[in-house]
């Protein structure tokens, strides 16, 4: 099995122009054998910091946006995954959709999103593409044991973690390091792939509050935690690999996180309510 991500910009608020770039993904997947794609969080919409403009440019899974999306999808045989911010009723979501030949199967969103108008993502849904299964999480998420936990209890042998990153540069060298460390870890506590797959921005983001850099920086880790293969950082860059799910049984698959889940669940749980009152995500 052949997957990929499409690490590239992000016009935030022009919707015909990002759903342009996801067919180019879906036309460059397909030129490379590529089964599964990805495209960064919130990709059609764009990500914006400020409530007012993520609403005026949410839209439903039941709406115009996603039926073109559908319908300019269809032609491809490659499973797409692309975010937007998902108007839900009155609620805001930080959503990636799956489609498949302009077939919606399903959504994920965002369960540790931290912009206080978006709610927290519950469900954990396993997604499958000839007999390879698979989770997402977005960004952040990919910085919590849990999300990607479940999702390997459920079955799933490769996460994809579309990410939308716009760094101030005081805080550059130590995202870097943080981000990198994160899913190393999540890669080899689970045994399974992580596909984490950024955005790149040229110059201010309109989507932004602030002064950052999107650098980049996708790649794609075995179960060990080795880097199978990476994008060039400050520039568009499609990347894919073929997975070896030989490794995930060679790495212990899921033995230890079964063994840690069932044996220090109960512990667990009753350690962070002595810890104090819950907090919110950051």
């Amino acid at each position: 099995m052949r997957i990929g991500h499409y690490q590239c910009a992000c016009r935030p608020g022009e919707f015909e122009a990002n759903l342009a770039k996801v067919v180019e993904a879906l036309e460059l997947a397909e030129a490379n054998r590529v089964a599964i794609v990805s495209l960064p969080e919130c990709f059609l919409t764009g990500y914006q910091d400020q409530e007012s403009e993520a609403r005026r440019h949410a839209f439903a899974v039941d709406s115009p946006q996603m039926e073109a999306v559908r319908e300019q999808t269809r032609r491809f045989p490659a499973t797409l995954i692309v975010g937007f911010n998902e108007r839900r009723g009155a609620d805001l979501y930080n959503t990636a959709a799956v489609i498949e030949r302009g077939q919606l199967l399903g959504t994920y969103s965002k369960s540790c999103a931290y912009l206080p108008f978006h709610r927290q993502g519950r469900d954990f849904p396993v997604f499958e593409r000839e007999g390879l299964r698979f989770g997402i999480v977005i960004c952040a998420d990919g910085g919590y044991i849990e999300p990607t936990r479940i999702l390997a209890l459920k079955g799933a042998q490769v996460i994809f973690s579309p990410h939308y990153n716009y760094i101030s540069k005081e805080y550059l060298l130590t995202h870097f390091q943080h981000v990198r460390s994160d899913h190393i870890a999540r890669a080899t506590e689970n045994g399974v792939y992580f596909l984490r797959g950024n955005n790149v921005t040229f110059g201010r983001d309109a989507g932004m509050s602030y002064d950052g850099v999107g650098y980049g920086d996708s790649y794609l880790l075995d179960p060990f935690g080795e880097m199978v293969v990476r994008s060039r950082r400050h520039q568009e860059d499609f990347l894919f690999a073929d997975l070896d799910l030989g490794l995930i049984e060679k790495a212990g698959g899921l033995r230890r996180t079964l063994f840690s889940a069932r044996e220090f669940g109960r512990q667990l749980l009753e350690a962070a309510e002595q810890a104090g009152p819950p907090i919110s995500p950051s």
